[in-house]
């Protein structure tokens, strides 16, 4: 009785298929490895893409706020323009205005805006990730903070009150 070994037998046949037979699964494995590298890469795209806008927006917002306050010859005029330049570029960028936060120091002690001083503005945001709902309170665990800071030299033309 000669010897068999499994390695080397031919395939048996099971209802018309050899156990070998792997014809028309490959386009089946391409699909389904494809959703599922590719549903997470899109998404990371996307909320990477949402971050950067909101990233842009705070940083603008502290560099033209920074150099309006400085321009501006007194504070009732500053605090004007501040808030419209804020309102413009959160409708702009698309930034929730109640998580934008504004905070103006000077690095001089006294008063601040002050002529000849350094202003800096630091503007926060934060970013909503997308298609998070709003169930248990992920959308606000999932915000990711954005920070800017912009810093210009007070015109020596400013005004005290």
């Amino acid at each position: 009785m000669p010897r068999v070994r499994v390695s080397t037998d031919a395939p048996r046949a099971i209802r018309g298929a050899t156990l070998g037979d792997d014809s028309g699964s490959a386009s089946l494995e391409f699909v389904t490895v494809g959703l599922i590298l590719l549903v997470p890469l899109v998404y990371l795209i996307v909320a990477l893409g949402s971050i950067q806008s909101q990233a842009l927006g705070a940083e603008t917002a502290a560099r033209q706020l920074a150099r309006m306050i400085a321009s501006s010859s007194d504070r009732a005029t500053a605090d004007a323009r501040t808030q419209r330049v804020v309102d413009a570029i959160a409708a702009e960028y698309g930034i929730d205005r109640s998580t934008l936060d504004v905070q103006v120091q000077c690095a001089t002690p006294g008063p601040c805006p002050a002529a000849g001083a350094m202003l800096s503005v630091t503007v926060t945001a934060e970013v909503p990730l997308p298609l998070v709902p709003p169930v248990l309170g992920l959308d606000q665990a999932t915000r990711v903070p954005v920070t800017a800071t912009g810093v210009q030299k007070v015109s020596r033309y400013w005004v005290e009150p």
